[in-house]
């Protein structure tokens, strides 16, 4: 093992690991366009933005907070790309707000496409809505209390739950924070993290019964997550790769041009993470300010 620890350590190491989710990378058609919805219907705030002449694509991040501590997107525009195709096994981002109904007023008065108005989960108390953005991605809308991470999940779609549950938890250092079943809609989902989901964001993974497969398409990229060491990360997903499937996508290392150091990974149903060293990505941010 490149880092020179026994299987047992780094498994006990990951669970220590300082890990947060860093951003949701996905491509839009048109960048400007996006940026005016997030920011004037969903109440987000563009942190930065970058044009990559040579590479031919721009990026913006925006969120609800500085991305030192918060989970932000990453906006991607390919010269000339104007249309992506979402796939199937992408669900949707999730926005928690205090007040879902005057949120929803806001965006259709703003010309929004609200997809589902305002009220109970099925078999629950949750008030929810769902909007859709101008490239066609889902954003379920949740009431809720006051919270320091509104963009608080992204939902996945997986062909066998058990198996990517345990992935995350042994090569991500997440918890399983829930498990609800309902079998009257023949689906379960698998909440998991690194904290309550009321109090940062979380992955949410769905599995539709009898359903093994999804299409992933071109449109919605990578989750990015951080850590405090990506080579002994790279050894902690080799072994859950070994174990659950997958496949190690980059090999720990620093990016040419930037130093960051990272490493990236294919879960067992072909979604891609990248793991970001923390101190890297602090000194990439103050490099860009």
């Amino acid at each position: 093992m490149a880092s020179g620890e026994a299987p047992e350590n780094v498994l006990e190491w990951v669970q220590k690991d300082n890990h947060r989710f860093l951003h949701a990378v996905y491509r839009v058609g048109n960048l400007e366009r996006t940026i005016k919805f997030y920011t004037e219907c969903l109440g987000m705030k563009l942190l930065r933005q970058r044009d990559i002449p040579e590479e031919k694509y721009s990026n913006a991040f925006l969120g609800y907070g500085p991305e030192e501590s918060h989970f932000v997107v990453e906006l991607t525009y390919n010269y000339g790309v104007e249309s992506y195709d979402i796939g199937t096994g992408f669900g949707h981002f999730a926005i928690a707000t205090e007040d879902i109904y005057k949120l929803v007023e806001d965006i259709r008065a703003k010309g929004g496409n609200v997809t589902r108005e305002p009220g109970p989960v099925k078999g629950g108390r949750t008030v929810i809505a769902f909007v859709k953005d101008p490239d066609g991605y889902m954003f379920e809308l949740i009431q809720r209390g006051p919270t320091p991470e509104p963009l608080c999940q992204i939902m996945l779609r997986v062909g066998d739950l058990d198996r990517a549950i345990n992935f995350y938890e042994k090569a991500c250092g997440m918890k399983l924070l829930r498990k609800p079943d309902n079998p009257s809609y023949e689906y379960t989902i698998a909440m998991l993290g690194y904290a309550n989901e009321e109090e940062t964001t979380v992955l949410e993974l769905t599995y539709n019964y009898g359903v093994k497969e999804y299409t992933r398409g071109n449109a919605y990229a990578q989750v990015a997550i951080s850590t405090d060491d990506v080579y002994k990360s790279a050894e902690v997903v080799r072994l859950a790769i070994q174990e659950h499937g997958g496949k190690i996508t980059r090999e720990p290392g620093p990016i040419p041009g930037i130093n960051t150091k990272i490493t990236s990974f294919l879960d067992p149903d072909g979604w891609k993470v990248v793991l970001v060293d923390n101190s890297d990505f602090l000194k990439e941010l103050k490099q860009e300010d």
